[in-house]
């Protein structure tokens, strides 16, 4: 509504190069903005990544090692989680989610009965089994720029990874302490959302990323007066442009519904 602050003016501000609002319920399209422009997603794909290992139905207190497999070969990043780390599938799931820790997301994407290949096939048919046309996976961290979709794919996947209650705990956990064992006895992750950080518990689910093809890039669930409403925002250039865009799209939600 104008009378909220949502004019062509106020919607030119987004930064965001890519944005898609839609409210769940009715699949009303709130706004959106170049929201079929294929994009680099970056760690984004751990919300698939989740819902693939998930659907393994793996025992999730078994341990799984961290192997150099598990190291990043596409952009080189360091981690806190050292080789030979040894972590339930719990805690693996809990810190890729949270902190976007991208080893723990590769030992889960290892960590398949068809190895590492099957698991991101798996990805795939995953994603065209939810309509997801314009999404195409290559591995589970989301370090690859050729992790690309839509902001109106992820909306797909940001539904269907709400069905799962795990996903929806951890993603939005604002701390957690895990044990790897060997010299580093104990490690502290923290949520890589600012929002959910700062105490906002309207958000029910979440997934930040960023690799310099993607750009500043978060989805989010929010409850908007007990209303679910999706938003994903692709894109936006600086460390705090996404999380102020999702920040000025849940001001208009809040006194537009």
């Amino acid at each position: 509504l104008p009378r909220c602050g949502y004019t062509p003016k106020s919607r030119a501000l987004l930064r965001a190069r890519s944005v898609f609002v839609v409210d769940e319920r009715t699949q009303t399209v709130l706004t959106e903005k170049q929201a079929d422009r294929v994009m680099s997603i970056a760690s984004v794909s751990k919300l698939m990544t989740a819902t693939v290992a998930l659907d393994t139905r793996h025992a999730l207190d078994a341990p799984l090692n961290v192997t150099v497999q598990d190291q990043d070969f596409d952009k080189f990043t360091g981690s806190r989680l050292s080789v030979g780390s040894v972590l339930s599938r719990h805690d693996m799931l809990h810190i890729a989610l949270m902190s976007s820790e991208n080893r723990a997301a590769a030992a889960l994407s290892r960590d398949y009965a068809g190895g590492r290949p099957g698991f991101v096939a798996a990805m795939n048919v995953k994603a065209r089994a939810l309509g997801m046309r314009h999404t195409s996976f290559v591995n589970g961290t989301g370090l690859s720029p050729h992790n690309v979709s839509t902001a109106r794919d992820l909306a797909r996947l940001v539904a269907a990874a709400s069905r799962y209650p795990l996903i929806r705990a951890y993603s939005t956990d604002r701390d957690q302490w895990v044990f790897p064992g060997g010299p580093r006895a104990r490690l502290s992750y923290h949520n890589s959302n600012a929002l959910v950080r700062s105490g906002d518990r309207s958000i029910v689910l979440q997934k930040t990323g960023f690799i310099n093809e993607a750009g500043h890039c978060v989805v989010v669930r929010m409850m908007v007066h007990s209303r679910p409403i999706d938003i994903v925002v692709l894109g936006a250039p600086g460390p705090h442009d996404h999380i102020a865009d999702v920040i000025r799209i849940r001001r208009w939600l809040r006194c537009s519904l």
